[in-house]
């Protein structure tokens, strides 16, 4: 039903707008994108889709009268009807070659999973871009009558050139795909400049929609700037899904070639060289991953670089682990002892890669915690995720713990490196005890709160004198550090001032409540245990324990039953029964007895 009335609606649209112009009006794009989220293409169900647009078809054949099949008694007989411009009588015309292009189009995309592994299917999938494609050109051709206003035959001219590219894109004839691609793009762009907000985010869409095949084309032409510009894609996850695949393997393909010319890597001073193709795979994911960050515009687009990162790093981590299994040092840093002497290019290069994971696991911390802060202390009714202290607090747990793992990096020997390591504890300690101080304050620990501001003031002091003492590139980064520190700091004056009014208050509270209790100090020790009196009397020669000799306190008696009804009771007589008792002796009595005949 939802269906059928979307259809009505959209057919009733299109013909008044058609009435009122004299001219008919036909939005492609916007009918092509309102059927495809509602009937499958948001699940990538192109199977629906498909079936949806067979049964559109035929509905508005019947409601046009225009029906290809004609009855002869029990069966069926098909007389196609081609559409022409002197029988373009109504704007629906219009939607029968949109809506066959769509069926044959839905058709091949649903068949192109299977063509990665049958051969046949890939020539089914070409046979089905063509009728599309000939069905979209019908359109086009319609379209450019003088019954067709100009933005019918601009998105016409649009979508007949994004499936004619479609097609040549699968055929891989890059020069044509592109040409067409960039025609459509064209038009898209143009169009959407010339409409109202929401409608010009729809040609936005598209033209990122085509924007990766644009280039994926370009880059298979001979264009070797244009790998960088897909990668950004990727990450932006601006690709179809049908390009995506694709993308991942070029990709893959780049990194490779790029890797085989990186043969050595210099850290602190010393190059090692990089033999395995898994490690040098990783060093360059290393240098992309802080531009694929910056072009990333959701948290979640970060974090998954960051994730993917860190996954190859520890995979690169274990197959240096099983190199040097036979390294003499590594087995005794395994054990926890100091290595002798020099290390070798293997373990110095192991050193540096767990150095990367650190590294990299301290910025994704860094970047949670930023994106949690603004959550801190919001009301729940306001719709987002309330973030509590205690979860800022093991972030930076992490964090701490990581750079004291890199201080104790085996051939990490440089002292500037250690001293600015435990300069970043001391700050990152400094966050930690606030947010722990924060906890205390909404827990109304005051006196512990208290000390753990003025913590927070001893740690962002030690830090902020380290930090000034930085050189070269670190000082750059040592401003920022700065710059928050004094920020902290400042906030944590105010908080102390308040720590310390609140703490007078409830302690004003409890005196009351204390000197209340103090008028009832009478009462006998067993009496009042719940609560706190100081009772000088209880040190003395008679304290006041417990009430002696207690109270009497009432009790219920116990019942006593007396049998009163009997002396009523009118009991029946038993002299009958007496009377044949005793006739029963004699001579026969005894007879009987003797015999045993009278026994019972």
């Amino acid at each position: 039903m939802a269906a059928t009335e979307n259809v009505s609606e959209n057919d009733e649209e299109t013909t008044k707008d058609s009435t009122l112009s004299g001219s008919f009006t036909l939005p492609v794009l916007q009918v092509i994108k309102e059927a495809q989220q509602q009937h499958g293409l948001r699940h990538g169900d192109y199977q629906r889709y498909r079936s949806y647009c067979s049964r559109r078809i035929r509905r508005i054949r019947k409601s046009l009268h225009f029906v290809q099949s004609t009855r002869h008694g029990s069966k069926y007989r098909i007389t196609p009807k081609k559409i022409t411009v002197e029988n373009l009588t109504d704007s629906r015309f219009l939607l029968l070659p949109l809506m066959d292009a769509e069926r044959c189009w839905s058709y091949s995309m649903s068949l192109k999973p299977e063509a990665n592994t049958e051969l046949r299917k890939k020539f089914h999938v070409l046979k089905k871009l063509k009728k599309a494609v000939f069905h979209a050109e019908e359109l086009s051709t319609l379209c450019q009558s003088d019954r067709c206003d100009a933005r019918t035959k601009l998105e016409a001219e649009a979508y007949s050139a994004w499936m004619k590219g479609t097609l040549k894109f699968e055929l891989q004839l890059w020069e044509s795909a592109i040409e067409l691609y960039t025609r459509a793009n064209t038009i898209y762009e143009k169009l959407g400049a010339t409409f109202s907000d929401d409608i010009q985010v729809l040609y936005q869409q598209k033209v990122e929609d085509i924007n990766p095949n644009i280039r994926y084309c370009a880059y298979n032409i001979g264009d070797e700037s244009a790998i960088q510009d897909l990668m950004k894609m990727r990450v932006k996850s601006g690709a179809g899904e049908e390009i995506t695949s694709k993308l991942d393997e070029l990709i893959a393909q780049s990194r490779e070639k790029q890797a085989s010319t990186l043969s050595e890597v210099t850290w602190e001073g010393r190059t090692v060289p990089v033999k395995n193709e898994h490690v040098r795979l990783l060093l360059l994911n290393v240098k992309e991953s802080t531009a694929q960050v910056e072009s990333a515009q959701d948290l979640e687009s970060k974090v998954s670089v960051y994730e993917s990162l860190l996954k190859e790093c520890v995979d690169a981590l274990q197959i240096l682990r099983d190199e040097l299994k036979s390294d003499t040092n590594f087995k005794l840093i395994q054990r926890g002892q100091k290595p002798e002497g020099k290390l070798s290019n293997a373990l110095y290069l192991h050193t540096y890669l767990t150095h990367i994971r650190l590294t990299k696991t301290i910025e994704r911390n860094l970047l949670m915690i930023d994106t949690l802060k603004p959550n801190l202390g919001i009301s729940p009714d306001s719709g987002k995720k309330v973030t509590k202290p205690q979860d800022l607090v093991r972030l930076y747990d992490i964090i701490i713990q990581n750079l004291s793992d890199i201080s104790n990096l085996p051939g990490l020997d440089d002292i500037a490196i250690e001293k600015e390591t435990e300069t970043e504890i001391l700050g990152y300690t400094a966050f930690r005890c606030f947010y722990i101080a924060q906890s205390y304050s909404l827990a109304k620990k005051w006196p512990e709160a208290l000390a753990l501001y003025e913590r927070v003031e001893e740690s962002a002091g030690k830090a902020i004198d380290g930090f000034k003492k930085f050189t070269g590139t670190a000082a750059k980064l040592a401003k920022e550090h700065i710059q928050s520190l004094e920020d902290l700091v400042n906030s944590v004056d105010g908080l102390k001032y308040s720590c310390h009014a609140n703490s007078i208050l409830d302690l004003q509270d409890v005196t009351s409540d204390q000197a209340a209790l103090s008028l009832n100090n009478k009462k006998p020790l067993s009496e009042r245990l719940d609560q706190y009196i100081e009772d000088k009397s209880l040190t003395s020669k008679k304290p006041n324990l417990v009430t002696f000799p207690p109270e009497f306190e009432p009790i219920p008696c116990k019942p006593l039953y007396f049998d009163l009804a009997l002396n009523h009771v009118e009991l029946p007589s038993l002299d009958d029964k007496l009377e044949q008792k005793q006739k029963k002796g004699g001579l026969s009595g005894l007879v009987s007895g003797w015999l045993g005949w009278g026994k019972k």
